[in-house]
C-alpha cells in the first residue's frame, strides 16, 4: 500500500563546514590523547626524559614537565576530544523534528491521507499536527506526558524543570481553538467550498471525558477516528492538493 505523504516544517541547513570541522577535530584530538597514552605508558620513549643518577636542576624540571604532561595531556585530549564530537552529533540530533503521532503511522495509514507536523499559520500559531483526508482536515493535539503535567477539575498544571506547577492551557480546548483556526485560514482563500475541520486529543488512555467539539482516542485509534469520519463530498481531489499545497506553503 502506498505510504501517506508527511510534510515537516523546514529547519535551518546544517552548517556542512562546521560539522566537518568540529568532527575532525574532535577526532583529532581523541586520537592524539590515545597516542600519547600509549607512547607514554606502552613505550620506553617517555623515560628518555627521566632523569637517572645525581640529575642537575634543569634535568629534573624537564623530567617533571614530561611526566606531567604524559600524565595530563592524554586525559585532556580524549576528554575534549568525545566533548567536541558529541556537541557535534547533538546539534545535528536537536534540528531533526520530532515524530507525530500520525506521522509515526505513515506504514499503516494509506497515500489518501497527508499529514502536517508543526504547522505554523500565518497568525503565528502553531498547529501541532493536521491530517488531511477524504473528510477534510482533522487537527490532533497530544495530550503532555503524564508525569509532569495534572489536573484539577478542568484547571491543568505542567511542571516545570525547577519543579514548579504552573497552569496551562487545556487541551481540549486547545485542540478545538486550532481547528477554529484552521478552518478560518482555509476560509479565507476564497475558495468555492468550506472545509470541515476536527479536534481530537491524543491520549495514552480515554479516561479523559471528550467535549462536542472535541474526541479523545489513543495512538492506536487515530487509524479508526479518521477512518469513521464522514466522507465530505465537496472534497475533489483537485481540492485536496489545493489544501495540501497550502500547507507545503506555510511548511
Amino acid at each position: 500500500m502506498p505510504r501517506m505523504q508527511v510534510i515537516t516544517p523546514r529547519v535551518p541547513g546544517h552548517d556542512r563546514q562546521a560539522i566537518v570541522v568540529g568532527t575532525l577535530v574532535g577526532a583529532v584530538l581523541l586520537v592524539g590523547g590515545l597516542c600519547i597514552a600509549w607512547l607514554a605508558f606502552a613505550t620506553p620513549f617517555i623515560q628518555h626524559f627521566t632523569p637517572t643518577g645525581r640529575a642537575n636542576t634543569s634535568q629534573v624540571v624537564v623530567g617533571m614537565l614530561a611526566w606531567s604532561f604524559a600524565l595530563i595531556a592524554p586525559a585532556t585530549f580524549i576528554i575534549v576530544g568525545v566533548a567536541r564530537i558529541v556537541t557535534v552529533f547533538d546539534t545535528v540530533a536537536g534540528t531533526r523534528p520530532r515524530p507525530t503521532p500520525a506521522s509515526r503511522l505513515s506504514k499503516v495509514l494509506g497515500e489518501e491521507f497527508v499529514v502536517g507536523s508543526r504547522v505554523r499559520l500565518p497568525d503565528g500559531r502553531i498547529v501541532p499536527e493536521m491530517v488531511i483526508g477524504p473528510f477534510g482536515v482533522a487537527v490532533l493535539e497530544e495530550l503532555p506526558p503524564a508525569s509532569v503535567t495534572r489536573r484539577n477539575g478542568i484547571a491543568w498544571e505542567v511542571r516545570t524543570r525547577e519543579g514548579r506547577w504552573i497552569p496551562i492551557t487545556n487541551p481540549l480546548d486547545k485542540a478545538t481553538r486550532d481547528a477554529e483556526r484552521v478552518r478560518r485560514w482555509l476560509g479565507q482563500d476564497e475558495q468555492d467550498f468550506v472545509v470541515k475541520v476536527y479536534a481530537a486529543v491524543v491520549a495514552p488512555d480515554t479516561s479523559l471525558p471528550r467535549t462536542s467539539t472535541c474526541a479523545v482516542i489513543t495512538s492506536g485509534q487515530i487509524p479508526a477516528w479518521l477512518a469513521s469520519l464522514p466522507p465530505q463530498r465537496s472534497i475533489n481531489a483537485s481540492r485536496r492538493e489545493r489544501i495540501v499545497a497550502m500547507v507545503q506553503e506555510l511548511a
